[in-house]
């Protein structure tokens, strides 16, 4: 069958599924593209048929992916007018190829793509993943760095560590930010004037003794109001505290 989405509108790879066996799969591998904005699958010869309503299930929101899956009756087909192609797999069978974490080959890819190229990404069955054949068909392997001792990974699971690394190196993400929940940061002098009011505690209560250490106790407070990124909210709490405190102290 032909593929829907062959005119490649969009730069972005296409995720081959070849020979998938459970629909479950199929559908959560749809729900992990659409995770990380691809919308490119393409299917070879499903075991169960097509289409498989629990693939469909399974799918939720990205169903739209599934309706318009190209779907192939073999490797060679669905490979046709890619000009390059990723296979995902743990092992590499003797067979001579460069080897790229996701990270690496979705930077290549990126590259070959925004050059005009057309490029396709495969994933095997669940039982056996991808056969000699297939790998063979590949210019590069694409393996995950998991642990030797069970490096099993299902066909949702790779189809989204792949599109993961897809969507970093295609969008820019800021690694931390600060969510700020209906407050602001606070201004320096509200910070200062936060210290003024615990000194004023502090030494009504007699913790700035003795009188010789007084000051390095004092600039230690300081140091560490400065150390905390503080919002208004806090300032404000912290005031609050402190002045319920000499409320209570005054009823007893």
């Amino acid at each position: 069958m032909q593929d829907t989405n062959q005119d490649w509108q969009g730069p972005q790879p296409a995720m081959i599924l070849i020979r998938p066996q459970m629909g479950e799969n199929i559908g959560g591998a749809a729900r992990a593209m659409w995770n990380f904005g691809l919308e490119r699958m393409r299917i070879v010869a499903p075991r169960d048929g097509w289409p498989n309503p629990k693939a469909d299930a399974m799918a939720s929101g990205a169903g739209r992916l599934l309706d318009e899956a190209g779907l192939f009756d073999t490797t060679e087909a669905a490979l046709a007018d890619c000009n390059f192609v990723f296979a995902t797999t743990a092992r590499h069978r003797g067979l001579t190829k460069p080897i790229m974490t996701p990270e690496r080959a979705m930077e290549h890819a990126r590259g070959l793509i925004e050059a005009g190229q057309k490029v396709g990404i495969m994933f095997g069955p669940e039982r056996a993943g991808l056969e000699n054949e297939d790998v063979a068909r590949a210019n590069v392997i694409i393996t995950v760095p998991v642990n030797p001792k069970f490096a099993s990974l299902n066909l949702a699971q790779s189809v989204l560590l792949t599109a993961y690394e897809w969507r970093r190196q295609t969008t820019e993400a800021v690694p931390e930010v600060m969510e700020m929940a209906k407050t602001e940061f606070a201004e320096a002098i509200e910070v200062e004037k936060l210290g003024d009011h615990f000194e004023q505690r502090l030494d009504e209560a007699g913790f700035f003794y003795p009188d010789d250490k007084a000051e390095n106790m004092k600039l230690n407070l300081r140091n560490l109001w400065s150390r905390m990124p503080m919002t208004r909210a806090d300032v404000q709490t912290f005031h609050g505290m402190l002045r319920q405190i000499i409320r209570w102290k005054d009823k007893g």
